[in-house]
């Protein structure tokens, strides 16, 4: 998969867009706040709802510092542009033998390479040598050979990545490169929504870049959290309701290039090498934001047979997908899950 065309936005760009209308009445009752900052790349916006009392108005200031300082540990984590991240480090070290990473980075790339075995290689975050070469192509607009992707696709693959114990990963071969564009924000929004929950915040809408969403309870006197989805040319979907459910939006010509008269997306099918250049859109709800993410990525490259009949295996998860003008297709539980009203 890929996240961005190397336009200098630290390889943390939304891909697809999604309008965000907040239904919060302010009330006796709970009282709501917005706050947003710049982290991986784009903006975590998040919206607090808390019980209107003196005492959980004095917690909210500490609330706001943890989350942002969470988001911006994981940002500095799963960087691969600071040189001395862990990531970067470990890309550095391909085909140097086992290297000892932070926790957390053992952690998702063992996720991330449980998804790439769900996905038969669709979500992959080994594909980091693919994007070099697409990234080349936006810039000179020259699409790379055959021969250069064939020789890129010799570093393709998650089940090559070596674990051992106590947190040491190993990239076999000089080449290799990691790249975590694809379940990032999703894996960080987990870590958040955990933190609030354990701070008895339970209804709140963590919203990072428009493409990855946690939907925490609700707002006052609303059934849940609206999101009105629409095509990155701004063609209105539809409007979806979601209630303690992680989201994650995905569209493939988010961003894309025109190179020799043909329009090349920057969601990238790690298994061909080659963007994705059908117009969709993908919206995945899943019981965690980085299995979302991780799957709506794979939806775009998997497509409507292969991609949501995954999905359809999965418990818990459901999905929709859009072609631009075109019909919809979704799971049987999407409108269930969802509340889906087509516009």
């Amino acid at each position: 998969m890929m996240r961005d065309w190397g336009s200098g936005v630290r390889g943390w760009a939304a891909v697809g867009t999604v309008g965000l209308t907040l239904l919060v009445l302010v009330g006796p009752v709970r009282a709501c706040e917005t706050d947003g900052r710049y982290i991986m790349g784009t903006v975590l916006q998040a919206t607090l709802c808390q019980a209107e009392t003196a005492s959980q108005q004095q917690q909210m200031s500490a609330v706001w510092h943890a989350l942002f300082t969470t988001a911006r540990r994981f940002d500095a984590l799963f960087t691969t542009y600071a040189p001395h991240s862990p990531l970067s480090h470990l890309n550095a070290q391909a085909g140097q033998g086992l290297q000892a990473v932070p926790v957390e980075v053992d952690d998702i790339l063992r996720l991330s390479q449980r998804y790439a075995d769900l996905t038969n290689g669709a979500f992959d975050i080994t594909v980091r040598p693919l994007l070099r070469l697409w990234r080349h192509a936006a810039t000179t607009r020259i699409p790379p050979s055959p021969a250069a992707i064939h020789r890129a696709l010799r570093f393709i693959g998650s089940h090559k990545l070596h674990f051992a114990a106590p947190h040491r990963v190993g990239l076999p071969a000089q080449g290799m490169a990691l790249d975590l564009g694809g379940i990032g924000k999703g894996y960080a929004l987990d870590q958040i929504a955990k933190q609030l929950q354990e701070q008895r915040l339970t209804n709140a809408l963590l919203n990072f870049g428009q493409s990855s969403l946690w939907a925490l309870g609700r707002p006052p006197a609303g059934e849940g959290w609206r999101l009105l989805l629409r095509q990155p040319n701004g063609e209105i979907v539809g409007v979806a309701t979601f209630s303690d459910q992680a989201v994650s939006i995905s569209g493939s010509l988010g961003q894309s290039i025109q190179v020799e008269g043909q329009r090349y997306g920057h969601i990238i099918d790690p298994r061909t090498g080659r963007p994705v250049q059908r117009d969709l859109l993908a919206c995945v709800v899943a019981p965690s934001a980085a299995q979302a993410e991780a799957l709506s990525t794979a939806l775009l490259i998997l497509g409507e047979d292969e991609g949501l009949g995954l999905i359809e295996r999965l418990d818990g998860v459901e999905g929709f997908l859009h072609e631009a003008h075109g019909t919809p297709w979704t799971t049987t539980g999407w409108k269930r899950a969802s509340r889906f009203v087509a516009l």
